[in-house]
């Protein structure tokens, strides 16, 4: 049973033939770079934007659950058992029933895209996640946690597998300051911040846009991991 009430039983079931069909080959392979500007950007351009389901019932979370505070307060000034108490209980239930529709919604969102990756390409690349290190930054740690990437990797692992196709992952290192048309490397003075999300390879003159210039490296890495 999950914090709103609902019940959920598991059941284990195998058969001799698969229950998902394998998808025929489509010689299409592509690299997805994940960042906090948009949800992601993959090697043929195509964006998707990131919904940040969270940040838009923020307001709405935080006063219903200082209001979950106040009743805990007035039941345990009242000596009152919180399992007890009527008004506590169903306050409860309305943070509960908040946190739950931002999960469903995140976890849908994630599935929509994970399946569409997998079915529509024969590999898929995205790098290794560093989340923890990324977290520490504050002023970032909300967008991060919002966005559940380290759910879509998993995802798309399982996914993978199930259809017949591959998915890896790579080491980022660089993937952001390589220039994908002749390999310069940005260092020192030039190197790109966050705040550069275009760019001009100062050895080639090629013009990038940050994101879309990451996942064709990141691609590029699993090819040649490959």
């Amino acid at each position: 049973m999950d914090a709103v009430g609902h019940y959920f039983v598991s059941i284990q079931i195998g058969s001799e033939r698969s229950f998902v069909a394998k998808q025929p080959a489509i010689e299409s392979k592509v690299g997805i770079d994940l960042n906090l500007d948009n949800f992601l950007t993959d090697s043929n351009e195509q964006v998707i934007e990131n919904p940040r389901y969270y940040r838009m019932i923020k307001g709405k979370l935080a006063k219903a659950q200082r209001k979950l505070s106040r009743r805990a307060r007035r039941a345990k000034k009242a000596q009152r058992r919180l399992s007890e108490s009527k008004n506590y209980q169903k306050q409860r239930l309305q943070v509960a029933k908040l946190q739950l529709k931002v999960a469903n919604q995140r976890k849908n969102f994630l599935h929509h895209v994970s399946t569409a990756l997998i079915k529509n390409h024969d590999l898929v690349v995205a790098e290794e996640l560093r989340s923890k290190n990324m977290l520490r930054n504050h002023a970032l740690a909300m967008s991060i946690s919002d966005v559940g990437w380290r759910t879509l990797l998993s995802m798309l692992a399982y996914k993978a597998d199930l259809y017949g196709r591959k998915f890896l992952t790579i080491d980022p290192r660089n993937t952001t300051q390589t220039c994908s048309q002749c390999g310069h490397i940005m260092t020192g003075k030039n190197k790109l911040t966050l705040a550069d999300r275009k760019w001009m390879c100062p050895s080639c003159g090629m013009l990038h846009v940050r994101d879309h210039n990451a996942a064709k490296n990141i691609l590029a890495k699993g090819l040649a991991t490959l």
